[in-house]
């Protein structure tokens, strides 16, 4: 299925985010999350959630999946998509959402519960690295 702010293979992501999500780590929550994205040079990164007994030191899915796309060479992120124990679509939380930002921009396109978007709608006005260099 290909969306139609751009093309990519969406249900691989969404495969690809629940085999992230099966490898979660969440004895506290009980809530497993796992994302996956497209690399602008065709490759596929994914992460899952690992939580810690101080619950604020917890990593989201989408902080595993952004070191492994620094980690396999960097690049930009073109698609993404994250799901719950279920395998339904997540819309990332705010703290994600801002670095989603860093590393995929406005064009960033996401699955979500209500179709698909840009990261430019779900982050109207983002603070990005373009104010740091003024």
């Amino acid at each position: 299925m290909t969306s139609p702010l751009g093309e990519a293979d969406w249900e691989a992501l969404r495969a690809e985010a629940r085999d992230a999500m099966s490898h979660a780590y969440a004895p506290y929550s009980g809530y497993p999350v796992g994302a996956a994205a497209r690399v602008d040079d065709g490759r596929t990164v994914s992460g899952c959630n690992v939580e810690n007994a101080s619950y604020g030191l917890g990593l989201c899915a989408e902080c595993g999946l952004v070191s492994r796309l620094q980690a396999t060479g960097g690049g930009r992120l073109t698609h993404f998509v994250c799901v719950d124990g279920e395998g339904a679509a997540l819309v990332p939380c705010g703290r994600c959402r801002q670095l989603l930002y860093e590393f995929g921009g406005p064009e960033l396109v996401l699955e979500t519960p209500a179709g698909f978007v840009t990261l430019a709608e779900m982050l109207p006005q983002a603070f990005g690295p373009g104010h740091l260099r003024k």
